[in-house]
């Protein structure tokens, strides 16, 4: 139980060990302030309508946010299956360009992409095998900012609640005590997801993920629990995080290029607050990236 909750300083000497090739760049971090997380800091929790964007507007919004990752998602579907096609012995190459293959969507996806984007998914590989925090890990990626890239862990139990835990910094008011605690990360901050609707949204201090999914700070959880109480949201739309994880702003793309992540899109059901602790997350993650691997 103790090794799950490290701190920043234990991690970065077992990476001294365990990853030679680039052991005193590798996750070693300074701990950070949450305005890393450039959250939309606010002392009310529910702003005036006056202040909120006109029913159009926000319409306009969420149909650009809901679409372009999907939309990307089908070209790459149809990319993949058109040069299956192409490929197949018995296929007509002509009929194949005349007809292109309809792809069906699915409510979970997932596909690889080149670089880091706010709401991928980081997938660790191989190489980092035996480095414990991450092996087998998969990363919610939050930000991207100029700061440096952070992001979360999905996939670890929750041993404790808050209240075991004693993090009084993610709930001073009771409200979230016995909700579980995960860990995300070996850097020292709390954390939190919440999924929700235009509420949560328009409240103006939580920082959207993707559509839907939201993440907040110790900042934002006294709001969160007041929005709880005047029953805006349900307290089991809450998933807590002791830790985080974070990067120096090229490290990542660094990591990424020597192999010790895959990155992936993904569609918003994949990273629901129901998979938070799957131990199950990473092999379906690369299940729906069509890599199954058993190492």
């Amino acid at each position: 139980m103790e090794a799950c909750f490290l701190s920043s300083n234990s991690f970065t000497k077992s990476l001294d060990v365990g990853l030679p090739m680039i052991k005193s760049r590798i996750f070693v971090q300074p701990k950070r302030s949450t305005s890393q997380f450039q959250l939309k800091k606010t002392t009310t929790c529910c702003q005036s309508q006056s202040n909120s964007p006109s029913p159009s507007s926000r319409d306009d919004d969420n149909m650009l946010d809901a679409d372009w990752r999907s939309f990307r998602a089908r070209l790459v579907a149809g990319e993949q299956a058109f040069r299956s096609q192409e490929s197949s012995p018995t296929n007509d190459p002509d009929m194949a360009m005349n007809q292109p293959p309809s792809i069906p969507m699915g409510d979970k996806w997932a596909h690889a992409i080149h670089e880091p984007e706010k709401g991928c998914l980081l997938i660790a590989t191989e190489k980092l095998d035996g480095v414990h925090i991450f092996e087998r890990t998969v990363v919610l990626l939050l930000s991207t900012g100029p700061v440096g890239p952070t992001g979360i862990i999905l996939n670890r139990p929750s041993l404790m609640s808050i209240k075991e835990m004693r993090s009084t910094s993610l709930d001073a008011s009771g409200t979230f005590s016995d909700r579980p605690l995960f860990f995300g990360g070996p850097l020292e901050e709390g954390l939190f997801l919440v999924r929700g609707d235009e509420g949560v949204r328009n409240s103006g201090v939580f920082d959207e993920v993707m559509k839907g999914l939201y993440y907040g700070t110790k900042e934002s959880v006294g709001c969160a629990a007041e929005m709880v109480k005047r029953n805006v949201i349900g307290v089991g739309e809450f998933r807590f995080f002791d830790g985080y994880c974070g990067w120096e702003k090229e490290q990542l793309r660094d990591e990424i290029k020597a192999g010790y992540w895959s990155v992936a899109a993904c569609s918003p059901n994949v990273v629901g607050l129901a998979t938070v602790g799957s131990v199950g997350l990473w092999e379906e993650v690369l299940g729906l990236m069509g890599q199954n691997k058993v190492w």
